[in-house]
């Protein structure tokens, strides 16, 4: 496997400045509440096309609400004065469906913002392509099948949207060509027993099309979510070598075998999460912003709304003074394993826990 973006992994060592700012805030929220994320997730949109059978979020009904333009986009400037390095546009819905996307990707690329992308790929139009594209950073469709027929059970969806996708994703690869773009191409397989047979199938129809990696991933059980899966991924790892010979110069696979094998057993091995309320936010398609994208409908993580407060305001607040005293004292056995910032939980804890003999580099 060749993991050149750090997926199975993280990139937190590559911001020394803002570590060491976090390092030297200590208790002092004076200077706690000045450090502000280098990733946000937003979800534009609360309503989705599809209905996935494993979907970590079913459990917020898929609201039909979209995030309030307007304010928005006043936001993104906040993000952007508080050196907020990197927007995601994904989240509890289908991001792609807000009639306004393609604006905000503009705002957020011309603030200084990297931008991406988690979709269905279903509404990855021609006109959004040629939009988004030339600014992106990655673009990532969740795909989760290699038949038709299957991908129709497992997104809950009719057959033609997969056809749909595979079109969509080609006309993102010719575009890319077209004009040399950097964009990076990427597509998802959650691997679970009704997919695991089609993971070849899928990779080379995706090497086919031209995409960049094709990730697959274990499922990672939500603490709220519906649906409940107990996987032993011990029986699919065998998938990593016939998948890796699909692999070449111009197509990885990513396999994200790490993850898995946390998944089967628990090694985390700090108390308490480190990484929220500091490096990473999300805001929902109702303008509520959440320090942990693991506990959004979890009030006690909800730090304010932007369609009430600015960004800056909302950082800054007594909410989020009064989340980040009630983090530090959170049991990590609560949050959901395998979590979004488990890695660089890892590696902040390690930072704050300096092995003996330290200086002896």
């Amino acid at each position: 496997m060749n993991d050149k973006f750090k997926i199975d992994s993280h990139k937190m060592n590559h911001h020394p400045e803002r570590v060491a700012q976090w390092l030297e805030a200590g208790d002092d929220w004076e200077k706690a509440k000045k450090i502000y994320p280098l990733y946000i997730e937003v979800s534009s949109c609360g309503a989705c096309n599809h209905r996935c059978i494993f979907c970590a979020l079913d459990y917020l009904d898929y609201k039909t609400g979209s995030i309030n333009t307007e304010n928005y986009l006043k936001t993104l400037e906040d993000m952007a004065a508080g050196r907020v390095k990197s927007v995601m546009y994904g989240g509890e819905g289908e991001p792609l469906i807000h009639a306004k996307i393609r604006d905000f990707t503009l705002k957020t690329k011309d603030l200084g913002m990297d931008v991406a992308f988690t979709t269905n790929g279903v509404f990855m139009n021609e006109d959004f392509l040629e939009t988004a594209l030339p600014i992106t950073t990655w673009l990532k469709v969740s795909i989760d099948a290699g038949t038709k027929e299957n991908y129709a059970k497992i997104h809950r969806t009719k057959e033609e949207d997969f056809d749909t996708v595979l079109k969509n994703l080609k006309k993102a690869k010719e575009i890319k060509e077209k004009n040399n773009l950097p964009v990076t191409l990427g597509t998802q397989m959650l691997l679970i027993p009704e997919n695991h047979q089609e993971a070849v199938t899928l990779a080379k129809i995706v090497n086919d099309i031209g995409v960049d990696y094709l990730v697959i991933k274990p499922y990672s059980q939500h603490l709220m979510s519906e649906n409940k899966r107990d996987i032993d991924y011990e029986k699919y790892l065998y998938l990593e070598d016939e998948l890796n010979k699909l692999s070449n110069k111009n197509f990885d696979i990513i396999f994200r075998r790490h993850t898995m094998e946390k998944y089967d057993t628990d090694t985390r091995d700090h108390p308490h999460c480190l990484a929220a309320p500091f490096f990473w936010a999300y805001i929902m398609a109702n303008g509520d912003v959440y320090t942990c994208s693991a506990f959004l409908g979890d009030k006690r993580f909800c730090i304010g709304n932007i369609n009430e407060k600015s960004f800056k305001e909302i950082w800054e607040s007594e909410e989020r003074r009064k989340n980040w005293e009630f983090i530090k004292n959170l049991d990590i056995s609560q949050c959901r394993q395998n979590c979004r910032m488990d890695e660089v939980n890892r590696y902040l804890w390690n930072l704050k826990n300096p092995p003996e003999h330290v200086n002896f580099i």
